[in-house]
């Protein structure tokens, strides 16, 4: 759930005419309302006249720094995220920077990707945290911005609540695509760390000989490379929450040293010599049974009970009901205020394909649905014909019981590479799977 991008407003500041103007015109051409200042008593200026969203800001400038616009901001206004770019790029620099009140870091040069997706994060911290400061008028049906009617999900908003009191680890577990981070993001946001950073990490998305480096960061010297010391993860995120999805995926070596952070409260850098002591709370999500790997001997059960001292389970779609409807109504309507099109209705045939459908894939698969609905939909109407030929009733083409299950997997498959238009990345999400997998699955498919 993100602020919408034809309302975000966003300052950029910054000393180098050049990294202005790029900025601008990148964020501009993405939807954004962009304004600019070459340092940071015109940003003031212009944030007492106007109101943003988000300000980037380089740190070092001239006569002011950036760190010190930051705490402007962070004193002066309560609605406004902050990001700092900087080419000069240190561990001290980003913690300060982090501490002092950015939501982000972002070393210079930089991608238009990795720029884009810094800021979808900032922006999306933004929009959880105006979610939970709105009044409880609607949290029949939302809560910070997880949608959801079914006893199910009032279950999870309560179990929430819960956790939000408390800084103890959480174990969140649920099917891929449920919504798990969307948890821990409400957990952080609701509770006394809300202010500070929360820092989310796919670890099954980073190679394993970079995950330690990536979470504890290393000092220059540390390998083959490491031009420069850097901050990990655990130091991005300390006085907040970091939030590691995909925790059975993590080496034994990764593991123990979870548990040292868990127990010291205290991350080794690779190459240091001396621990650096971290505040951060720790939540973890999994699409596993991790108390089953504990049993096998691939995870450590003195991990597994220190990582769930509390435990969320999220539900999978096709148990919650009618919350299908209510989340299909929201997703096409979101979709089509951004395409600026009429919001479509769904027939009545439509509605009862939804509500019947397995939705193996979850709320990722529905609203990867709803947004190719309103993006190929030219009427006012969404018929079934509309919908996948994988979600529609067909005549048995020898599809009974006399196939095998390879058979049945690789049409599967088929039907959600061609529900994505071909994209490997979305389809190894609905399908739970790593793009590795997949790629693996259809050389066998393909081979002959």
């Amino acid at each position: 759930m993100k602020v919408q991008k034809n309302k975000a407003s966003i300052l950029v500041v910054d000393d180098a005419p050049d990294t202005l103007e790029v900025l601008q015109r990148n964020l501009s051409s993405s939807g954004y309302k962009v304004y600019a200042a070459p340092g940071v008593a015109e940003a003031i200026e212009l944030l007492e006249k106007i109101r943003v969203d988000l300000v980037i800001t380089d740190l070092k400038m001239p006569k002011i720094s950036g760190l010190d616009l930051v705490r402007h901001v962070r004193e002066n206004l309560t609605d406004t995220e902050v990001m700092m770019i900087t080419g000069y790029a240190t561990i001290g620099g980003a913690v300060e920077a982090v501490k002092t009140g950015a939501d982000e870091y972002l070393s210079k040069p930089f991608t238009d990707e990795e720029l884009a997706a810094a800021v979808d994060r900032v922006l999306g911290k933004l929009h959880a945290r105006r979610l939970a400061q709105e009044r409880p008028d609607h949290r029949a049906s939302s809560v910070h911005g997880i949608l959801g009617k079914s006893q199910a999900m009032q279950e999870v908003f309560l179990a929430i609540e819960k956790a939000a009191t408390t800084s103890a680890t959480v174990l969140i577990s649920g099917e891929s695509g449920t919504g798990k981070e969307l948890v821990g993001r409400a957990i952080h946001y609701s509770g006394a760390r809300s202010s500070a950073p929360f820092v989310p990490i796919n670890c099954g998305g980073i190679p394993g000989e970079l995950v330690e480096s990536e979470l504890f960061g290393h000092v220059k010297g540390a390998f083959t490379g490491a031009a420069a010391s850097r901050a990990g993860f655990f130091q991005t995120a300390d006085g907040g929450s970091i939030f590691l999805d995909e925790i059975s995926e993590t080496s034994g070596s990764t593991q123990v040293k979870l548990l040292r952070v868990l127990q010291d409260k205290e991350v080794y850098m690779l190459g240091a010599t001396r621990p650096t002591k971290v505040d951060v709370r720790i939540l973890t999500a999994t699409n596993k049974n991790l108390h089953s790997l504990v049993e096998k001997g691939s995870f450590r059960e003195d991990l597994y009970f220190r990582l769930s001292v509390i435990t969320i389970n999220v539900p999978p779609l096709r148990e919650r009901g009618a919350d299908v409807l209510l989340l299909a109504n929201h997703f096409v309507s979101k979709f089509a205020r951004e395409a600026d099109k009429p919001v479509p209705e769904f027939s009545s045939a439509v509605l009862e394909v939804l509500k019947n459908y397995s939705w193996p894939g979850n709320v990722r698969e529905l609203e990867n649905l709803m947004q190719r609905l309103v993006v190929m939909k030219d009427g006012p109407i969404i018929e079934v014909p509309d919908l996948p030929p994988f979600m529609r009733f067909s005549v048995s083409r020898e599809r009974g019981f006399n196939r095998t299950l390879a058979e049945v997997e690789a049409e599967y498959i088929k039907n959600v590479l061609a529900s994505v238009k071909g994209n490997k990345t979305k389809a190894a999400q609905i399908l739970g799977i790593d793009r590795k997998t997949l790629r693996d699955r259809l050389k066998n498919i393909e081979s002959p």
